[in-house]
C-alpha cells in the first residue's frame, strides 16, 4: 500500500510537470524588480525545505547590484527559474551535508549583475546589455557524465522519487523563450554554479 501511494504521487508529480513543460505561458512581459525576485525567492526555497524536512540547515546569502532596476520579463516564468535553481542547491548542499564530511558548512549564494554582451559568434543575445543572476552552491556537484544530459526532460541526477527530471528543461525552455540562455559549470564534489543571462531590453 505504501508502494502504491509512493509511485501514485510520484506519477501525479511527472504529470503536473509535463502539463507545466507543455504549457505556454499566457503571462505577458511587466517591469519587475529582478533583485527583490530573487531575494523573495531565496528565503521562499529554504523555508519552504525547511518546512518539508526539520534537519535541513544551510545558510545563504545574496548579491544583488542595485543599478540593475526593474527590467521587462514574465514574472511568473523567471520566478519559477528561480526557484528551480534555487531549491536545487539547497537539494545538492543538503545531499552533502549528509555525508557528514567534517567542518563542510552548506552555502547557497544567489547574485545578480550587469554584463556587456560579448561579441562571440555562439551568443544568442544580441542587446548591448543583458542582465545575469547566478546561483552558486558548494553541495555535491553534478558528475561530468551528466553535464551533457542535465537540460534532457525526465533526465534528473536524483534518487527515485526525488525529482521528475522536467525542472531544468523546463527552465531552459523558458529562459529561450525569453530571449536568454543558461550556463552551468560544475566539479563532482566540489559544487555547481548555473548563471542565466536575459536581456535587459526585449
Amino acid at each position: 500500500e505504501d508502494k502504491i501511494n509512493h509511485h501514485g504521487r510520484r506519477a501525479d508529480s511527472i504529470v503536473k510537470s509535463m502539463l507545466q513543460h507543455s504549457h505556454s505561458s499566457k503571462g505577458s512581459k511587466e517591469l519587475v524588480d529582478l533583485n527583490a525576485l530573487a531575494d523573495e525567492y531565496v528565503r521562499l526555497s529554504y523555508h519552504g525545505l525547511r518546512a518539508k524536512d526539520k534537519s535541513f540547515q544551510s545558510a545563504f546569502t545574496t548579491s544583488l547590484d542595485p543599478t540593475i532596476g526593474e527590467i521587462n520579463i514574465v514574472q511568473q516564468d523567471i520566478g519559477r527559474v528561480l526557484l528551480n535553481l534555487i531549491n536545487n542547491a539547497f537539494f545538492a548542499v543538503n545531499e552533502k551535508r549528509k555525508l557528514g564530511i567534517e567542518g563542510y558548512q552548506p552555502l547557497v549564494t544567489v547574485s545578480t549583475k550587469i554584463v556587456k554582451n560579448s561579441t562571440d559568434n555562439q551568443s544568442e543575445i544580441r542587446n548591448p546589455k543583458s542582465v545575469m543572476f547566478t546561483v552558486t552552491d558548494n553541495g555535491v556537484g553534478i558528475p561530468s557524465s551528466a553535464m551533457s544530459k542535465i537540460f534532457q526532460p525526465f533526465f534528473t541526477t536524483k534518487a527515485t522519487g526525488e525529482g521528475t527530471g522536467l525542472g531544468l528543461s523546463l527552465s531552459y525552455d523558458i529562459v529561450k523563450a525569453n530571449g536568454g540562455e543558461i550556463k552551468v559549470e560544475s566539479k563532482e564534489g566540489e559544487g555547481t554554479e548555473f548563471s542565466v543571462i536575459l536581456p535587459m531590453t526585449t
